[in-house]
């Protein structure tokens, strides 16, 4: 009797986005039948089975998962409560189960027609997504509109994944924040996929279409553990663990001024095609993603010094901590590679908040328990040294390449300030300079200085990087820790 007022077409879109991201024929619905059981506002006249979300179980890569997808043809997507009933429904049953969660978003929010029992539906399910935090991957693709309350779902995930010129997520729409800021401004500007790529941090993953947004959402499910107490994924490598790349002797400048793609050197040193970078847009002075060292999934981290030279800001602080404290969640190894100058300096910086979010990767990289191993390959200075998974703050495996610079400062910097003296009353101050500096480097720069400490495991040929990582991660890939127990740790503001 309904066919007339939902084409089969529009009921289908839900259900045809689940079928695209899952095995064949894998996928089976779970509540399919549920009506929501409000008479307001007319709405006993659109009691459509399902209530506006499609819920289920399917495979991937024949590893069974959980899946929902708002379908904003009905109802307009919006959430009551037997909506949220059956979301929280999915979710109960993978927690139960350790069983990973992707939810497709395509709706206009919570159904004012049913007030405080939408926002009660909406209060389950952020429940739920903590509870289930650390514990299964949770996966949020954005398909259409994510507004007001809707977005802190997402938000509470581990990744979001955004389709350009199709997806938009805000607190408040234009039209309001027109009313309450008088400022006039789009749908896209305020809340797009491109801002949230690259302004805000909120997206993980830009894609271009539908189609690859799925596609994409299977391959990063393959780096992922079912559950927090499963091993990451294993796929046999067809990319030799003994390959000894020579490019990597060059990809480095010698001049420390000189920039570089760290891509490179990631993609190089990793199974070759495997890296999955995250956060690509935003924050682009650190890079980071998932990849495989010998078929065994790893978190990177990496300093970017083909942007802002590498420095770290409040904004890289927060990509980066954010990656690390996931990886750590479903034990997945975390490998750095350090070329950095330091924090970057400025009344912006301090005003935001630097101090608070650099503390935020210090203490991403403090509280991991999992194998972490860094390189350092050009230069690592002062207070970026040590966050950046230096022996000081818990490194497992730290590596440097011949050329690494590590110190307080570089040695311009530092001449000035200890030779200053000196440097006034000499005949001639630039020659006297440079033989100094000179000086500084040879004996305060030098990996083989902190090698002989003990900060520096080995001082490695860049060629064997790989071969390295991989022979120090196989030996420590099983190591456990025993953290003092507490009700929780207090990450900075």
């Amino acid at each position: 009797m309904n066919k007339e007022k939902s084409p089969p077409r529009k009921r289908s879109v839900a259900r045809a986005r689940l079928e695209r991201l899952l095995d064949p024929g894998t996928f089976e619905e779970i509540g399919s039948q549920v009506l929501h059981r409000s008479t307001d506002f007319g709405l006993e006249k659109k009691r459509l089975p399902g209530d506006g979300v499609i819920t289920g179980m399917g495979q991937i890569e024949g590893r069974p998962v959980f899946v929902f997808a708002q379908d904003r043809t009905v109802l307009g997507g919006s959430l009551g409560q037997a909506h949220a009933a059956k979301i929280t429904k999915i979710y109960d049953l993978a927690l139960d189960s350790r069983v990973p969660v992707i939810g497709i978003n395509d709706s206009g929010g919570a159904r004012i027609q049913e007030g405080v029992d939408s926002l009660g539906g909406y209060g389950e399910l952020f429940r739920r997504n903590v509870a289930a935090s650390g514990v299964i991957p949770q996966i949020s693709l954005i398909f259409g509109p994510c507004a007001g309350g809707a977005v802190y779902s997402p938000a509470l995930t581990d990744f979001v994944g955004m389709v350009a010129d199709q997806s938009f997520m805000f607190l408040t729409g234009p039209r309001v924040v027109k009313t309450v800021t008088f400022e006039e401004i789009t749908t896209e500007d305020l809340g797009g996929a491109n801002v949230h790529a690259n302004t805000s941090g909120v997206a993980h993953l830009l894609f271009q279409n539908e189609t690859e947004a799925l596609e994409q959402t299977r391959r990063l499910l393959s780096y992922l553990p079912s559950h927090c107490d499963e091993a990451p994924p294993y796929q046999p490598p067809t990319d030799p663990m003994d390959r000894l790349p020579q490019e990597l002797e060059t990809m480095v400048p010698e001049n420390p001024k000189e920039s570089y793609d760290i891509r490179n050197i990631i993609q190089t040193v990793m199974d070759q095609g495997s890296f999955f970078e995250t956060h690509a847009m935003w924050a682009p002075n650190v890079v980071v993603g998932l990849a495989r060292l010998g078929g065994h999934p790893v978190g990177v981290v990496a300093n970017q010094p083909l942007s802002m030279a590498g420095v770290l800001d409040s904004n890289a602080s927060r990509k980066a901590a954010r990656l690390i404290r996931t990886c750590n969640a479903f034990r997945i190894p975390i490998v750095s590679f350090v070329d950095v100058p330091g924090f970057l300096p400025g009344s912006d910086q301090e005003y935001n908040g630097v101090i608070n979010h650099g503390a935020k990767l210090l203490y991403a990289y403090c509280e991991a328990t999992v194998p972490k191993l860094s390189v350092i390959l050009r230069k690592a200075y002062g207070g970026a040294y040590l966050v950046m998974s230096s022996k000081h703050i818990g490194g497992d495996i730290n590596l440097a390449w011949p050329a690494a610079e590590i110190a307080v400062m570089g040695a311009k910097g530092a001449v000035e300030i200890l030779y200053a003296r000196e440097l006034r009353g000499h005949d001639d101050p630039q020659a006297r300079r440079a033989e100094l500096e000179d000086e500084y480097k040879q004996e305060f720069l030098s990996p083989a200085r902190a090698a002989q400490r003990g900060y520096i495991d080995e001082v490695i040929a860049p060629c064997e990087t790989r071969r390295k990582l991989f022979r120090y991660l196989e030996a420590i890939r099983t190591k456990q820790t025993n953290p003092i127990p507490r009700h929780n740790g207090n990450i900075p503001l």
